[in-house]
């Protein structure tokens, strides 16, 4: 017969929690606590547009042992959610439980008085965390060596970089052994070896059965370390469990956001076009690169190709003659569905919706990539690429299919055009178009080539790391 299984007790809990802030103005600003006092203006008294919920209603619980990432945007309530647990803040409504001795790492140099010495700083902090003085004493060598601070530890906190701050913050936090770890994203100020070491503490405090409650921006460590996560936005849960499924549906979610802001930056640059357009006449500026001239010369003729420009050198605009016309222009990824988020290595394509009101028979379709540095990518054109004109008129659509979309994470614009075989401009979209990247390589440059390692058998790696499922 199979032991039942034992439901672990919580460390946290946290019990429909709100958190409500004033919004401040000089028109309701009060210049000492006794007249606040005195007017008896509290939060309750506020109207709604006078507050800010930073918090609302939130609940979750984390088991005893168990490391809980809290992820979700900036200003979404992560840091102020640890800061109700830790106890820095009380909520407005709501319980939150905490059984066992906390520490914190929330803010960069909080608990420090700037003005004594990082010793007398550990002192102070590890008394304030719960330990005597003979306590704090046995664990300073080992605090300091942690904290790779032998040669300042006697300087004046003021004095201190930074990471030397957090070095020093973490290095307390972690050493005075509680049964609960606070640490907010204070650990992106570290370097790298001083980064490591903390994962490995993270390594150690699960082994022993710590209970860690984790904010972060960095996906692949909530993956790699928390067995549930939360995911707040704008103060409110959105999902919460187990951290693969929770991070796939705050991925998707930035995703959307990210196509809705890169189409609205991208319609708004198109009015700006438009309504310049609607002043004047429609002319084209100084020569700059066609799309499929990726060395940025322009084809109108020798003499006028007289200046260099990449592509983000120049001004947004459109500009030619209009007897091929560009009503549209879209992109499509492996779902099929129009978008401006894409992974690495999926299947895209480019089309153009064109207009010839009347028959023409020397005609160019050409696209350019270029990187948010302004160097092209990659440029092409059908003249390029020899084929020659025959003859076009009426509505149709050009496709440009990539199979493969083998660039680096990062933002990209479009120049799309239709053109004379002379670059005579029939209709000229310069960086209208917008799209972006993702992917779970970091890589830098701007192209990733299909590629593989190959090593001698004197060299060996460990396997790959797989994240939860």
């Amino acid at each position: 017969m199979a032991a039942p299984q034992v439901t672990p007790s919580p460390a946290v809990e946290v019990i429909d929690v709100s958190k409500i802030y004033r919004r401040y103005s000089r028109r309701h600003q009060l210049t000492t606590l006794k007249s606040a006092l005195l007017s008896r203006n509290t939060i309750r008294d506020l109207r709604p547009d006078e507050t800010f919920p930073a918090v609302q209603h939130v609940s979750f619980t984390v088991p005893k042992g168990s490391t809980y990432g809290i992820v979700g945007r900036n200003g979404s309530g992560k840091s102020t959610m640890l800061k109700l647990v830790a106890g820095i803040t009380k909520p407005t409504t709501g319980t939150v439980k905490v059984h066992g001795r906390i520490s914190a790492l929330i803010e960069l140099g909080a608990g420090f008085h700037p003005e004594i010495s990082g010793r007398e700083n550990v002192f102070i902090n590890g008394i304030m965390l719960g330990l005597s003085k003979a306590e704090i004493a046995r664990r300073f060598d080992e605090i300091v060596e942690f904290a790779e601070l032998e040669d300042f530890i006697d300087a004046p906190v003021k004095t201190y970089s930074s990471g030397m701050y957090i070095r020093l913050g973490f290095a307390v936090a972690v050493h005075v052994d509680p049964d609960i770890l606070l640490v907010d994203e204070v650990l992106a100020v570290g370097d790298e070896g001083f980064t490591h070491k903390c994962l490995d503490k993270f390594a150690e405090y699960k082994r022993r059965g710590k209970t860690i409650l984790l904010v972060t921006h960095s996906l692949g460590l909530v993956q790699r370390f928390c067995d549930e996560a939360v995911w707040l936005d704008e103060g409110q849960v959105r999902a919460t469990g187990d951290p693969k499924r929770v991070i796939d549906t705050y991925v998707i979610d930035v995703a959307r956001t990210e196509e809705v802001s890169l189409a609205s930056d991208d319609a708004r640059a198109q009015e700006r076009v438009a309504e310049a357009q609607a002043a004047g006449p429609a002319a084209r500026p100084e020569p700059g690169a066609e799309p499929g001239e990726p060395s940025g010369a322009a084809v109108v003729g020798e003499s006028e190709a007289t200046e260099i420009r990449n592509g983000f050198a120049a001004d947004a605009g459109r500009w030619g003659s209009r007897e091929v016309e560009i009503i549209d222009v879209t992109l499509t990824g492996s779902s099929g569905g129009v978008g401006h988020v894409f992974q690495a290595g999926e299947p895209v394509e480019i089309r153009l919706a064109v207009r010839a009101p009347k028959p023409v028979d020397d005609f160019v379709f050409g696209i350019s990539i270029f990187n948010t540095e302004g160097v092209c990518c990659y440029g092409t054109n059908t003249d390029i690429e020899e084929l020659e004109a025959d003859e076009f008129h009426g509505d149709a659509e050009v496709t440009f299919a990539i199979s493969s979309l083998d660039l680096v994470e990062g933002t990209y614009k479009l120049d799309v055009a239709a053109h004379k075989r002379d670059g005579y401009p029939y209709d000229y979209h310069r960086l209208l178009y917008t799209f972006r990247v993702k992917s779970r390589h970091k890589d830098v440059g701007i192209y990733r080539p299909r590629h593989e390692w190959r090593f001698s058998p004197a060299i060996h790696f460990k396997p790959p790391k797989t994240p939860k499922d």
